[in-house]
């Protein structure tokens, strides 16, 4: 039920609209799909989740020789038509349906996905992923993106507080500040998804995650945690932690040791704050209270996601922190 919950919402084309204007991850796949044109070209290709099927056709314009299309949502009949308009049908096999479900007679080179979610593992379609690597690729195969890394960093966010929390203290003269501790839950009971800029951000961001998209499986993804230890950077409020990721886009294992001369030829899709804005934005875990930390001051504690036991595409997340001698639990 809450898979077709979720195939449901992806039924509506406003999702779509949104993920195809965020240039930034539209035109990232389309360069990536290019970069590695001569692995695609007269290849076989499945495309994980493939929405409207924007994907598809760049690896199709790529000159794949076949490419699966995979979706468990209805816009794949949308997407059906759009493969028609383009004259692409004898190229784009659109499969509707769950890839644990549908059959692919024969093994593909590649698998293309846009999978991320919300704080990278969020509603993430990557379990997906796996089982299609699983099912179809080829030894040695390509997977798009190949890998990925979620980041953590402490944050001041002064503003943010005060719009949701502060002004209650004088409301036309009155004092409602009765209302904190229910404006405090609303506002920060639940991870906020909203764009920061790296001014916020107290300190060099901790790896929360590696994914190796080649290797990982189902039961990694299933909890994750990490310890860190920050030291701020400067004197301030600090306000919670934000979370972004990347993926990269490199080739199979055997190709990039020839490469590996120069790492930065790697292309990357980053929705860090210091980076252009993503649909993604980041990640925002905030405290009820602000805790006042010194410069060189530590931050240290551990967070772990777990998928959720009711429904695997939503995540529990514990955050234990402490500074200044005092210590909390989220």
């Amino acid at each position: 039920d809450f898979d077709m919950a979720y195939f449901h919402s992806y039924a509506h084309v406003g999702i779509h609209e949104e993920m195809i204007k965020d240039r930034v991850r539209t035109e990232t796949y389309r360069t990536a799909i290019m970069q590695h044109q001569s692995s695609i070209a007269g290849k076989v290709v499945v495309d994980v989740g493939c929405g409207t099927g924007i994907l598809s056709i760049f690896c199709a314009q790529a000159g794949a020789k076949r490419v699966y299309a995979v979706d468990a949502s209805d816009i794949a009949v949308q997407a059906n038509e759009v493969v028609k308009a383009n004259n692409l049908s004898e190229t784009i096999i659109v499969l509707h349906g769950r890839v644990e479900d549908v059959d692919i007679d024969e093994e593909v080179d590649v698998i293309i996905s846009e999978w991320m979610g919300y704080m990278l593992l969020y509603e993430s379609m990557l379990g997906s992923v796996i089982t299609a690597r699983d099912r179809w690729l080829k030894p040695g195969g390509l997977i798009l993106p190949s890998s990925a890394t979620l980041y953590m960093a402490p944050i001041t966010h002064s503003d943010r507080y005060s719009e949701s929390i502060d002004f209650w203290r004088n409301v036309y003269g009155i004092d409602m500040s009765a209302m904190l501790p229910l404006a405090k839950q609303c506002a920060f009971e639940e991870p906020c998804v909203e764009t920061i800029v790296g001014e916020n951000v107290l300190t060099w961001p901790h790896v929360v995650k590696q994914v190796d998209c080649h290797t990982i499986t189902l039961h990694e993804l299933e909890s994750v945690t990490t310890n860190y230890k920050f030291k701020s950077m400067m004197r301030a409020p600090l306000h919670g932690f934000a979370f972004w990721f990347d993926v990269e886009f490199s080739g199979p294992l055997h190709q990039q040791r020839k490469k590996r001369a120069n790492p930065n030829e790697a292309l990357v899709l980053s929705t860090a704050p210091e980076d252009p804005p993503t649909h993604w934005q980041q990640t925002v875990l905030y405290f009820y209270d602000p805790i006042e930390v010194e410069q060189d001051q530590l931050i240290e504690g551990s967070v772990t996601l777990s998928q959720s036991k009711e429904n695997r595409r939503f995540m529990n997340i514990h955050l234990e922190y402490a500074s200044g001698g005092r210590s909390f639990v989220k």
